[in-house]
């Protein structure tokens, strides 16, 4: 499967859109593409929503048909997440796992609180710089779960199979042994990131403690198992999801031809230089 993007408007824009298309054909993001890419090999898709070492807030939107990545907004206006010194806009990464959701329904009985209503969060680690849209292939290596806001937004951690390191990392303490410092930085980054937009420090479950391989596998299916009650509308409230597919035959938002906007790419706008800005955080060294 090849998968490619259509990119409408310009990044740091309102009208800024990212679809994703398999083979040529629009496929969504969030119900389309399958969570394994090969299961013998535990081998999974994830689809980057922010490149590594960016500010702006990309996102798979639910609230939209064929679920594009755009730039989140608060009261009109493009989110940008802050540099929170030394750390540079995402430190890795960051996107989702398609074919999951983390359900609001349902409060989990280990963390004490319900899911963000989003796809599940992937952390992937490796060399490589990806761009919005990529749909890379990675193995997992552990989990976090970082209460947001009082909801329950766990943090994959996982490496792209094609990465140097990649067959050095099996499981989570291979994190710590090859990369030292990067699952305390992950921490803290989580921890800190809204502060410099007036919100508290964000809290985790287990002490901060990242859990093993089997501990997110384990996630990673329960997400799966409630993504797959949402595609087939049997949840007490999809919570805005749109389950528009081009793929799944049998299920409620099964169409299989959807038109979208044609391409239109446009180089990115300039961001206001307050991006740039230092944020010092008293304590998260």
């Amino acid at each position: 499967m090849t998968y490619s993007t259509r990119q409408v408007g310009a990044l740091n824009t309102l009208e800024y859109k990212v679809y994703i298309e398999k083979d040529g054909k629009p496929v969504s993001p969030f119900h389309d593409i399958p969570l394994f890419a090969d299961e013998s090999k535990k081998i999974l898709n994830m689809v980057v929503e922010v490149p590594r070492w960016t500010n702006a807030k990309l996102e798979i939107t639910k609230e939209q048909t064929l679920n594009p990545i755009i730039q989140d907004t608060k009261k009109g206006k493009l989110r940008f997440v802050r540099n929170c010194f030394p750390h540079k806009g995402y430190i890795h990464n960051y996107g989702a796992f398609p074919q999951t959701w983390e359900d609001p329904n349902v409060i989990n009985p280990e963390t004490n609180a319900a899911g963000d209503n989003d796809p599940l969060d992937v952390c992937e680690i490796g060399e490589a710089v990806a761009y919005p849209g990529e749909v890379k292939q990675v193995k997992v290596l552990g989990v976090m779960a970082l209460l947001d806001e009082g909801e329950t937004d766990w943090k994959i951690i996982a490496i792209d199979v094609n990465d140097p390191l990649a067959s050095k990392l099996e499981d989570i303490e291979d994190v710590e042994k090859h990369l030292p410092g990067l699952l305390r930085a992950t921490n803290e980054w989580f921890r800190i990131y809204k502060i410099p937009d007036g919100k508290p420090e964000n809290v985790f479950a287990f002490n901060g403690e990242a859990k093993n391989k089997k501990y997110a596998d384990e996630v990673i299916a329960e997400c799966n198992e409630s993504w797959k009650k949402l595609i087939n509308n049997d949840v007490a409230d999809t919570k805005g999801c749109i389950l528009t597919n081009t793929t799944i035959t049998g299920t409620p938002g099964y169409e299989p031809t959807v038109a979208i906007p044609a391409a239109a790419p446009l180089a990115d706008a300039p961001i206001d230089k307050s991006v740039d800005k230092w944020f010092f955080i008293s304590g998260s060294a």
